[in-house]
């Protein structure tokens, strides 16, 4: 039962002498606090990122046993749409919210109603005390960030009645099972079940369970309140650190000018760890948009997944679990320099690109102007350099606060001497992957064997013999698909399931199926095409070898016609020395061959790059069999124009670090130019094996 209101202190009273003198000790006023949204609820409120529609609270003194009013207030939502489970439960309705005050108003109001219960009830700094972490840290935070409002400070630090619950009856259910039935059950407490005002019983009940937890041994109760961190803190990773993989998620599909405090808004009301957004580089050292995050517990890294999907502008971002390892691959150095240079605390880093290679201190300072000081002079500044010493033009600023920062990113793409300056803002996790990415082996295992054709080919010819499957779910194995055909897969040559992976190596949604006949591929397209799998229906049409094999070696197949892949491209060679189109040839990673036998065989299309496929080393027997010459192969020869007079023979090899070169690769760089230069003398056009 709920004790009744508590009355004004009569006149010439003092509240806040009287609390003081009460001898039960106990925690300052709590203001019980309930929310809903227009979405989900329960332990699913605040994953589908719908607006707040309803608060209710009320007001207890520990001390003295007494409770404020009661008060609810509705909160008017942007999407005045309501679920179901919503509109069931609170019957609620769409006129009645678009009638309610907007979310600061009633915050506003919040505070007031809070401070003038507080002062009735003796006064005194108050907590908040919530059912669980969700409303503060999955509504009401990330959507005061959404809509750029302040919230005060109460609401960064906050009590969960699960866990005190849990403190005094630690032989019950876990906390996160709890609800506030489940603990009124517990406790024995009679309800008030006629009470259908949706959020009132709930406050109503979340009181009596308190003030009975406090008739009980209470040293331990509302003494460590939960606290919401205010700030994201920058720092640095060792490789030396062990991080817990039930700590850390990896963010997809985050705009590329996005920084680490840009991430660190989209999990707003979590607590992230110091250092632990790691933003991730591709193979050229620009943002993949990826991240990596750690946070400081793994009930923090759940709350985090329950964000897939969730927007940062107008993109939704992928939310999915990662490993501790990932994280320290990513964000983890080992230079004394790089630790000197991120040991300073709450600086802004920006990543300056471009710069000329003769450029020291002194240049880089006087570019940036005396309006915005680097930290610490030329100290604040690193630059990046090859392990032999040669400068690669990128350089790291530290700036002492976010003015700074900004003054200096307005001087991007100002030129130093000739060239223009690009200047970003960057992470500690980025220093340290660009540092890695020059000083030491590749973050990821590269390409260490030539790929090999598989013993079977690709029976050339244009008859439609082949299916393709389009718009299939990313998480589709070999085994879907042949569930998915049903008797058709009766049809299906051996190794004769194709699938498609894109420029990052993961599926594409597209596959090709390779069957027995043109009519048999024909009736498995009239009869699955747009059959359902998984929730989503797949396209099946029929197509011929040729435009199958196209696709599979990196070409585009469209509604325009094929655009040739890489290895298609028209040679140069002189027409006697190319020989008569040999079979086409399906091309895999050498142990393809074993591991990859039954239906399944993986294509980078187009090409990718080795670093995101991690190819394993060819046995040496398999090596033997392979063709000793690439001359047999039509379009074996590539004519680069334009190269710079300074271009060496390194720097023409990573250009094709994603494709495969002859076994001799410095000798297949074959210089092109006027009789009397020489190799030395560096020719501007080249033929590439």
């Amino acid at each position: 039962m709920t004790p009744p209101p508590p009355q004004p202190p009569p006149s010439g009273t003092n509240p806040a002498a009287d609390s003081a003198a009460d001898p039960r000790p106990g925690p300052g006023p709590l203001v019980v606090l309930f929310g809903a949204t227009a979405g989900a609820l329960g332990p699913d409120l605040g994953s589908d990122e719908t607006d707040l529609i309803l608060l209710v609270w009320q007001v207890v003194e520990p001390r003295s046993r007494q409770v404020g009013t009661l008060h609810k207030s509705l909160v008017r939502a942007e999407a005045a749409t309501l679920s179901p489970q919503c509109r069931e439960a609170s019957g609620l309705s769409a006129d009645s919210l678009a009638r309610a005050e907007p979310l600061d108003k009633v915050l506003q109001q919040f505070s007031q109603l809070v401070s003038g219960d507080v002062a009735l009830l003796g006064g005194g700094p108050y907590m908040l005390c919530t059912d669980g972490q969700q409303l503060l840290r999955q509504v009401l935070h990330p959507e005061a960030s959404r809509k750029n409002l302040v919230l005060p400070d109460t609401f960064f630090s906050f009590y969960d009645l699960r866990r005190e619950f849990h403190v005094q009856h630690p032989s019950s259910r876990p906390a996160r099972d709890l609800t506030v039935a489940t603990m009124a059950q517990d406790l024995g407490l009679e309800t008030d079940a006629t009470e259908d005002d949706f959020g009132v019983w709930e406050v109503k009940t979340m009181v009596a369970v308190i003030l009975h937890l406090l008739d009980g041994p209470s040293g331990q109760l509302f003494s460590k309140p939960e606290v919401v961190k205010q700030k994201y803190e920058t720092g640095p990773c060792s490789k030396a650190d062990v991080v817990d993989s039930e700590t850390v998620v990896r963010a997809r599909g985050l705009p590329w000018q996005s920084s680490d405090q840009d991430v660190a808004r989209f999990f707003k009301g979590l607590n992230i760890a110091r250092g632990g957004v790691a933003l991730c580089l591709n193979a050229q050292g620009r943002r993949n948009g990826e991240a990596l995050i750690r946070f400081v517990d793994s009930e923090q890294r759940d709350l985090a997944l329950q964000r897939h999907k969730h927007h940062m502008g107008v993109r939704y971002i992928e939310v999915y679990k990662a490993t501790g390892e990932e994280f320290v691959k990513i964000a983890g150095g080992t230079s004394l320099e790089v630790a000197r240079f991120l040991s300073r605390e709450d600086q802004v880093i920006l990543r300056l690109r471009g710069l000329p290679f003769s450029a020291g201190p002194a240049d880089v300072l006087g570019f940036l102007g005396p309006e915005c000081p680097v930290t610490g002079g030329a100290e604040g500044l690193l630059f990046v350099r090859h392990p032999d010493g040669r400068p690669t033009g990128d350089a790291f600023a530290l700036f002492a606060c976010e003015e700074l920062a900004q003054a200096a990113l307005r001087r991007h793409k100002g030129t130093l001497g000739k060239r223009y300056i690009e200047l970003f803002r960057s992470t500690a996790a980025e220093v340290q992957q660009v540092l890695n990415r020059y000083a030491s082996s590749p973050l990821l295992p590269t390409l260490t064997a030539p790929l090999l054709p598989i013993p079977f080919p690709l029976a050339a010819g244009t008859g439609r013999d082949c299916v393709r499957l389009r718009g299939l779910p990313y998480t589709a194995t070999i085994e879907d698909i042949l569930s998915f055909l049903g008797e058709a897969a009766a049809d299906i040559r051996p190794h004769g399931v194709h699938m498609v992976l894109n420029q990052q190596g993961r599926p594409s949604g597209d596959a090709f199926i390779q069957m027995t006949s043109a009519e048999r591929a024909l009736a498995a397209a009239q009869r699955c095409h747009k059959k359902a799998m998984k929730e989503r229906y797949v396209e099946v049409v029929p197509c011929s070898t040729e435009e199958m094999s196209h696709v599979l070696m990196g070409g585009t197949l469209g509604r325009s016609g094929m655009s040739p892949p890489p290895c298609k491209l028209p040679s140069l060679l002189p027409a006697a020395r190319v020989p008569a189109a040999p079979t086409p040839v399906a091309y895999y990673p050498g142990p393809a061959t074993q591991l990859y036998m039954n239906y399944t065989a993986y294509y980078p299309s187009p090409p990718v790059s080795p670093t995101t496929v991690g190819y394993l080393t060819t046995p040496p027997a398999a090596l033997a069999s392979a063709p000793t010459s690439v001359l047999s192969q039509p379009g074996a020869l590539v004519r680069m124009q334009g190269v710079p007079y300074t271009a060496g023979m390194k720097d023409l090899l990573s250009v094709f670090q994603a494709y495969q070169l002859a076994p001799d690769d410095y000798t297949s760089l074959m210089p092109v130019g006027d009789p009397p230069r020489t190799v030395l003398q560096a020719p501007k056009e080249w033929v590439c094996l």
